[in-house]
């Protein structure tokens, strides 16, 4: 049972036991609400009993007072008990659910983060976790004990006169079949309103992303309206959705209601007739007037259960998403990687890398050439199992790198890309992610053989200047040297560059190579080029063209063979002469 509440819930272990103990609790409590009924029908039978023997009515109150006093004692310590293994374990379940979700999603491929709205991913880790938490706590465990209550007290009734009970409980079948019935158009409005929300932060997400080009192309009006007719969708599909919702569990407690007037009239002809005695009659209607508060919320809770149902479902899509996992060592021979008849695709039928092979030695540069969508940047990220291959093998050392877990194999790699993240923290902090725990003198020795102490000091701060976010209060060549600093900070044995000077100046750039030509010595490196004359000091040239090599060696022997890489450096060469006129 617990596996199978892991599973339906996506709850973990101690989430699962813990959420058992909490319908335990829960029904133990709705059935000792009944408790002061049958304190009460004990009073009036006691003083009904005295006053036909002539007795004192108020005869034995004390006794009474007592029992009522331990009936409120234990109301209190069973209520206590439930709060605690209901909400507190709901909120501890809740870190552990977050916590959960973010250690698969940083053992998933950067495969599944291309084929996914990261704004959706946004909404599951913060908006989705904070709706169960609120389900958990208040209606889900609370919706099986009130079934479990419901059918006990029931039974009861049926024991004491069957009558009666089916006077109480006829109305129950019928309205949690109205509420139950309507499950496919509540999960319908439910999953469009979800929908319609992710649009609404997809467009604002988008605005700010872009907000640069809007202004620049006049386009605000357009994109406002466009905004607006989202927001309106999304409210219209919200309203809908609570209204398919309020109508059938409305109506279903109205319904329920029903209940009371049966158990009046049933109650009163067999009172009449002198088949039910008066306490009798009166205990059951205080047992019902107490049992539809259950009921009600009974049909309340498998409302919530089904929207409940499709964030668990989303979220259970990402728990389930195969993650990669591997060896937690790698000591490989040597730092040569190797690409033997590697196969790749982002989607199935759609080949990006199809039947590559080279070899990057260690202690040369081995640039990558080629037309964009040639497959460069994906045979990089391929190299440090970014994502998994689709056929054939990438070695490192000897080493197939498909059987190593990926955080220990990024042990050995240092990366340098084009577009620089930086987070919102320190200068200092921002070259130390390279390596944890290095020291100040370590972090100063990589920035100066990055060529960045120069301007770092400069700054008001100094290395603890923050950077703003993503690095906006640096120029583009600081962020990049920044960049290096952190990768020589790390001194792995192996590099990744994705074309770190393409979007520079020329002084910028001057700086960025000299930094570049510290962290590569002695190292296995690849580069992605698009300028040619980045890659006519590498020591082996790989041309790729439609996810195929075309054609490797040096950058003269490429030369010599007068194909598509001479091609490329001759149309560079011209493009350089171009002057408008």
């Amino acid at each position: 049972m617990i596996a199978r509440l892991e599973h339906v819930f996506a709850l973990s272990e101690k989430g699962a036991r813990d959420f058992v103990k909490a319908v335990v609790l829960c029904f133990l409590c709705n059935v000792s609400l009944m408790l002061p009924i049958g304190a009460v029908m004990a009073v009036i039978e006691h003083m009904l009993e005295a006053a036909e023997n002539g007795g004192n009515p108020a005869e034995g109150i004390l006794l009474y007072t007592g029992a009522a006093l331990l009936v409120l004692a234990v109301l209190f310590a069973l209520h206590y008990v439930q709060y605690a293994a209901l909400y507190l374990a709901t909120y501890k379940e809740s870190a552990s659910r977050r916590v959960s979700l973010a250690e698969t999603l940083r053992k998933l491929p950067l495969s599944f983060f291309g084929n996914r709205d990261l704004s959706d991913l946004t909404a599951t880790m913060i908006a989705d976790c904070s709706s169960l938490d609120q389900m958990f706590s208040h209606y889900i465990p609370q919706l099986f004990a009130s079934i479990a209550s419901t059918l006990f007290i029931g039974c009861m009734m049926l024991l004491v006169n069957w009558k009666m009970a089916l006077a109480v409980l006829w109305v129950l079948p019928v309205a949690v079949l109205l509420t139950a019935g309507s499950k496919k158009l509540q999960d319908f409005s439910g999953t469009q309103s979800i929908l319609a929300k992710r649009a609404v932060t997809d467009s604002i997400q988008e605005c700010l992303d872009n907000i640069r080009d809007i202004k620049a192309c006049n386009r605000q009006e357009e994109t406002l309206r466009r905004f607006d007719e989202r927001l309106e969708r999304a409210e219209r599909c919200m309203i809908r959705a609570e209204l398919v919702t309020g109508v059938f569990v409305c109506s279903a407690q109205a319904f329920l209601r029903l209940g009371l007037a049966t158990t009046v009239l049933v109650g009163a002809g067999m009172f009449a007739r002198g088949e039910l005695t008066l306490l009798y009659f009166l205990g059951f209607l205080f047992a019902a007037a107490r049992l539809y508060d259950p009921l009600g919320m009974v049909l309340q809770n498998i409302a919530a259960t089904f929207a409940a149902k499709l964030k668990i479902d989303r979220m259970r899509a990402i728990l389930e998403q195969p993650t990669q996992t591997g060896s937690q060592t790698c000591e490989p021979k040597g730092y040569d990687i190797v690409f033997d008849h590697v196969k790749f695709a982002y989607r199935e039928g759609e080949g990006v890398l199809e039947d590559v092979s080279f070899t990057a030695k260690q202690g040369q540069v081995t640039a990558l050439v080629g037309p964009s969508g040639g497959g460069k940047s994906t045979a990089c990220k391929l190299a440090a199992r970014f994502w998994d291959i689709g056929g054939g093998k990438i070695t490192l050392g000897g080493i197939d790198i498909a059987g190593v877990d990926p955080e220990t194999l990024l042990k050995h790699y240092s990366f340098v890309f084009q577009d620089v993240v930086l987070f919102r923290d320190t200068i200092m902090e921002n070259i130390r992610l390279g390596r944890r725990g290095a020291s100040d003198e370590e972090v100063y020795a990589a920035a100066k053989a990055a060529r960045c102490d120069e301007f770092i000091r400069a700054l008001p701060q100094g290395y603890q200047t923050m950077v703003g976010e993503n690095g906006s209060t640096l120029s583009g060549g600081e962020r990049q040297r920044i960049s290096i600093a952190r990768a020589l900070l790390k001194d792995a044995p192996i590099i990744l560059l994705d074309e770190a000077t393409a979007s520079l100046d020329v002084e910028n750039e001057t700086a960025v190579q000299e930094a570049i030509s510290h962290l590569v010595k002695d190292k296995t490196v690849l580069i992605i080029a698009h300028r040619m004359r980045t890659v006519t000091g590498a020591d082996k040239v790989v041309v790729l063209e439609n996810g195929r090599v075309l054609e490797q060696g040096t950058p003269q022997e490429l030369m010599d063979k007068d194909g598509l890489y001479a091609r490329m450096v001759r149309l560079q060469t011209e493009s350089q002469s171009f002057a408008l006129s």
